[in-house]
C-alpha cells in the first residue's frame, strides 16, 4: 500500500513541477520580449549589498564556529549554533538536517524527527534525509511513518541497501514478514556479502517462531561471518527460545569474546536475560550499562521496564525521571512515568505525565500511542 501511495504521489508531483516548469518558461519569455520592463542593478556599495554581504559573514563564521564544536563533540552548543545560523538562512536544508543529526547523536530522536521534517519541508528531493527521518522515526516507536519515510527513500535512491535494511528492521516490528523478506532479498541482490541481511531474514524467522528454520540459517549465517555479533546473538536467542540453553549461552559467550566491551553487545545480551525471565541478571547489566553510559536512553528503559515488572513503582519513577533528562521529547518515558504514578495512587501526577505523553504522540501521528494513553486515562 506504502508503495502504490509513494508511485502515486511521485508521478503526480512529476506532473505538477512540469507543468510549473512551462508556466515559468512562458513567463520568462513574455518578459524578456517586453521593452516596458528594464532591470534594476545594484551598485556595489548600496545598503542592500552591503547588508547581504554582511550576513553572509555572520552566517560562514556561525557555521564554521558549530564546525568546531561538532568536532569537540560539544553537540548542545553546536545545536545553538547552529540554530542561529538558521535563524539567518532559514531556506537552508543543510542546516537543518544538521540540527537533526546531533540530536539523534544525543539519543534525542524526537527532537531529531522535528529538525528533518523541516528538511525535507525544503528540500523534498533529498533521499538521506527521508532514510534519517526514518531512523530516528523508528527509534521513538513510530513504525508506520518509519516505514514510509524509508519507501521514499528506496524510491530517490533504489541502491541505498542501508534504507531496506532500516525498511526491514520496522517491518519485522509491524510483523509484516512477507514485506521484510523482500527488503532481505534487495539488500542481498545490491550486497550479497552484507550481514546485516542475514540478520533481518533470521529475525523474522525467529519472530514467526519457526526456531528448526531460524536455526539452520542462522548456523549458516554465522559460519558466513563469525565475527558478526549480531547474528551470533539471534542464533543464541534462537538456542534459548528451544530450551537449549547452554548452547545458547555457549554463544552469547563466543559474542562476549568477540567484542567485550561493546554496548549494543550488553544491552542485547540484558535483553535476552529479560525476555528469559532472569530479570535480576538483566537489571544487573542494565543498571551497569547505565552508570558508565549516563546518557543512553535504552540502558534506562531497561532498568524501567524490570522495576514495572518486578512491581517496583517508585524505583520506576526515578529512572523514568532520569530517561526523561536523556529524552526530553520521547513520548515513552511520560506513558511508563504515568504508568507507574497511578500504580502508587498518585492519581494527579500519573494524568499530568499521561497527558504530556499524549500530547507527544499526536505530534508525530501516532496513533496507537494516543490508543494506550486514553486507555490508561481511563483506569485512572
Amino acid at each position: 500500500m506504502f508503495k502504490g501511495l509513494i508511485i502515486q504521489t511521485f508521478f503526480y508531483y512529476s506532473f505538477i513541477q512540469a507543468m510549473i516548469s512551462k508556466l515559468t518558461l512562458s513567463l520568462l519569455t513574455s518578459l524578456i520580449l517586453s521593452s516596458s520592463i528594464a532591470p534594476v542593478l545594484a551598485s556595489a556599495d548600496s545598503p542592500l549589498l552591503v547588508s547581504q554581504t554582511s550576513s553572509q559573514k555572520q552566517l560562514d563564521e556561525l557555521l564554521r564556529r558549530g564546525r568546531d564544536y561538532v568536532e569537540k563533540k560539544d553537540y548542545q552548543r553546536a545545536i545553538a549554533i547552529y540554530q542561529q545560523a538558521a535563524s539567518l538562512d532559514n531556506d537552508n536544508a543543510k542546516i537543518f538536517s544538521g540540527i537533526a543529526y546531533l540530536h539523534s547523536q544525543q539519543g534525542n530522536y524526537s527532537a531529531a524527527v522535528k529538525y528533518y521534517q523541516k528538511a525535507l519541508s525544503i528540500d523534498s528531493s533529498n533521499p538521506n534525509f527521508y532514510y534519517a527521518l526514518g531512523d530516528s522515526l523508528a527509534n521513538v516507536g513510530d513504525n508506520n511513518n518509519a516505514a514510509s519515510a524509508y519507501y521514499y527513500a528506496i524510491q530517490l535512491n533504489p541502491k541505498f541497501t542501508k534504507s531496506y535494511i532500516g525498511l526491514g528492521v520496522v517491518l519485522l516490528r509491524q510483523e509484516n514478514y512477507e514485506g521484510a523478506a523482500e527488503a532481505y532479498k534487495r539488500v542481498i541482490a545490491l550486497e550479497p556479502n552484507n550481514p546485516e541481511a542475514f540478520a533481518i531474514m533470521g529475525s523474522s524467522l525467529l519472530q514467526q517462531k519457526q526456531l528448526d528454520e531460524a536455526l539452520q540459517y542462522l548456523g549458516n549465517a554465522v559460519q558466513r561471518f563469525p565475527r558478526d555479533v549480531d547474528l551470533r546473538l539471534l542464533l543464541a536467542t534462537t538456542y534459548l527460545q528451544q530450551g537449549q540453553l547452554e548452547l545458547g549461552k555457549e554463544h552469547l559467550k563466543r559474542a562476549e569474546r568477540v567484542d567485550p566491551r561493546n554496548i549494543k553487545v550488553q544491552l542485547k545480551i540484558a535483553r535476552i536475560y529479560e525476555v528469559q525471565d532472569n530479570l535480576d541478571e538483566a537489571l544487573s547489566i542494565y543498571r551497569r550499562i547505565s552508570f558508565f553510559n549516563r546518557k543512553l536512553p535504552e540502558a534506562y528503559a531497561g532498568v524501567g521496564r524490570i522495576q514495572l515488572a518486578q512491581k517496583d513503582y517508585l524505583g520506576a519513577i526515578i529512572t523514568y525521571k532520569d530517561l526523561i533528562e536523556v529524552i526530553p521529547d520521547n513520548p515513552e518515558p511520560y506513558y511508563y512515568l504515568g504508568m507507574a504514578f497511578k500504580e502508587r495512587d498518585r492519581a494527579g501526577e500519573a494524568k499530568k505525565a499521561l497527558e504530556y505523553a499524549k500530547k507527544l504522540y499526536q505530534e508525530y501521528d501516532n496513533t496507537e500511542g494516543v490508543k494506550k494513553v486514553d486507555e490508561l486515562l481511563k483506569q485512572l
